[in-house]
């Protein structure tokens, strides 16, 4: 069998599910934030642009340029409507193609776990933002729960599978985010819990968007029917059901803030 990777390939698809998480985490994250208007802002690992488009909604940026790995996920992206004006172009986390204290802001939307070097990311963030930016990210509790998917991990392992997980899940903790924005000489840091709820029509709406894209989606297509079917019936059985049938599942993201000193 071929060896599973989480890849993002299919920008509907990631904003569907993930997406939405995105924007319910990022709303608070953005509040408790509290930028200026008329900033420059970087977002690496836009992805589909779930969250560069929250920023024009809710911060009223001067400028937004998105990087991402992921061609596919761009194209999705350019095509939001209230996006327009941002620049999206392919890019790594940790070589960002701008000069030093480029942006006002530079943000990491679930996205600092998949950095294969996180404190290389950070230190990236540091260099194109101006002296007394923000550099800020949050991240999914991979490693306490809080992943939106988790009952579907609790499945799969339940089953006798191994979910994926992404490749510095350790970055996801409070700690470890703490360390690295310490690490990276950045001041005046802060951390937070997010904390997030979302209501699905049903356990079909539930399953469709949860495992259409990302870090759910190898593992699943490469299940036989059979095994699908019974991973299917467990994760069911574990969803809390309201007598209409609609499903509420909760989520919980770390998130950290500071600011570049020198």
């Amino acid at each position: 069998m071929a060896e599973l990777a989480i890849r993002f390939e299919d920008g509907a698809a990631y904003d569907r599910g993930m997406g939405r998480w995105s924007l319910l985490a990022g709303e608070v994250f953005l509040d408790w934030l509290a930028p200026n208007g008329g900033a420059q802002w970087i977002d690496v690992g836009c992805g589909s642009g779930a969250f560069t488009e929250l920023v024009y909604q809710r911060c009223a940026p001067s400028e937004v340029q998105g990087i991402d790995p992921s061609d596919a996920q761009l194209a999705f992206a350019r095509e939001r409507a209230s996006v327009k004006d941002a620049g999206f172009q392919v890019g790594h986390a940790t070589a960002l193609p701008f000069a030093d204290n480029r942006f006002d802001a530079a943000v990491m939307a679930l996205v600092i776990f998949f950095v294969p070097d996180p404190a290389k990311g950070v230190a990236e963030m540091v260099r194109v933002v101006r002296r007394g930016g923000i550099v800020a990210a949050y991240a999914w509790d991979m490693t306490g729960g809080g992943f939106p998917f988790e009952p579907i991990r609790i499945g799969l392992r339940d089953c006798g599978f191994t979910p994926l997980s992404p490749p510095s899940v350790d970055a996801s903790r409070m700690s470890a985010l703490r360390d690295l924005w310490t690490a990276a000489g950045l001041g005046s840091i802060e951390t937070r819990e997010i904390n997030v709820r979302r209501t699905f029509d049903g356990f079909d709406d539930f399953w469709t968007t949860s495992t259409a894209s990302g870090s759910i989606r190898p593992t699943i297509a490469a299940m036989a029917a059979g095994d699908l079917e019974r991973l299917k019936q467990h994760v069911r059985a574990m969803l809390p059901t309201d007598p209409t049938g609609r499903i509420t599942c909760s989520a919980r993201a770390n998130a950290v803030k500071g600011r570049v000193l020198r």
